[in-house]
């Protein structure tokens, strides 16, 4: 039985690095320069992990997955995403929705948001909505130096 709804924010920033494949949002973009990371550096699904992690009150990204362990070098998102559900369910929660913003001038995300929100609520098992915007020029993100994802994240805590 669930008592409570709770909402968390996550954030994640980082730079192209063209020497890596691009991953947002659980999928490959071909023709684009990738993000530098420990893991794949997929924002989006970067950003779900910790706004899941911070509604169910289990710590971020970087205390559940370190960069400390090797096994995690290169992850994928998707990898991320489940890994994340799966504890959160393992605790009783339940993901129940999120909400994804990238901010950045490229990759275009229109042409393939229905797959990329489809692809990521398979990953963790709830409704993902990703969307995306551009900076209008400022900032690192403006400038065409990387990218930044903000989610949001509703999940069903079980009662104690």
């Amino acid at each position: 039985m669930f008592t409570d709804l709770r909402v968390g924010i996550g954030t994640d920033i980082h730079a192209f690095d063209p020497n890596r494949p691009m991953m947002l949002a659980t999928l490959r973009w071909p023709d684009e320069p990738g993000l530098a990371g420990h893991s794949d550096g997929d924002v989006a699904a970067h950003a779900a992990c910790d706004a899941l992690l911070s509604a169910a009150g289990m710590g971020d990204l970087g205390s559940t997955f370190g960069v400390d362990e090797p096994d995690m070098a290169g992850a994928s998102g998707t990898r991320l995403l489940s890994e994340t559900a799966v504890k959160l369910r393992a605790a009783g929660h339940s993901p129940q929705n999120i909400s994804i913003q990238i901010i950045g001038n490229r990759p275009k995300l229109a042409p393939r948001r229905e797959e990329a929100c489809e692809a990521m609520s398979l990953s963790v098992g709830c409704h993902v909505h990703v969307s995306a915007t551009t900076s209008d020029g400022l900032g690192f993100t403006g400038k065409g130096e990387g990218l930044a994802a903000i989610a949001t994240a509703l999940v069903a805590i079980r009662a104690s």
